[in-house]
């Protein structure tokens, strides 16, 4: 399985979430878009462990199946899609998630993550995530 992991889900993984980390075990190709990676930075940043979690990333980095998802002209052009889509439906979801999208659809990559508001995508294969807000 090939899949992207939304920062609500990394941050799980480095509280301990055993059951995740033995997913992304399974996985075949686990990419982090690179918006999830500034907004883990940002929060490294913010918090008391950063020394910690800096470690955490970087040895979560060094799997050979682990790697990091950047945007193109074609995410550019998925995420105007999404945007429009959301907008027209009357469910807009925050800037940062749509990119995580236009990146997942892009790249054909499921989605782990709770944010629910992802539901409002139904071309986006949302995994392995409980629910929230």
């Amino acid at each position: 399985m090939r899949v992207a992991i939304d920062t609500n889900r990394l941050t799980d993984l480095f509280r301990g979430d055993v059951e995740l980390a033995e997913f992304l075990g399974t996985c075949e190709e686990v990419w982090i878009p690179f918006v999830v990676l500034g907004e883990m930075k940002a929060g490294f940043l913010g918090g008391g462990r950063q020394f910690q979690n800096q470690l955490l990333l970087n040895k979560l980095l060094e799997r050979a199946t682990v790697d990091v998802l950047y945007s193109t002209s074609r995410t550019a052009e998925q995420y105007a899609q999404l945007f429009i889509q959301l907008r027209r439906a009357g469910t807009p979801i925050p800037q940062n998630d749509i990119w995580i999208a236009a990146l997942a659809l892009e790249n054909d990559l499921g989605l782990i993550t709770r944010d629910r508001h992802f539901d409002n995508i139904p071309q986006l294969r949302r995994l392995w995530g409980k629910a929230s807000g």
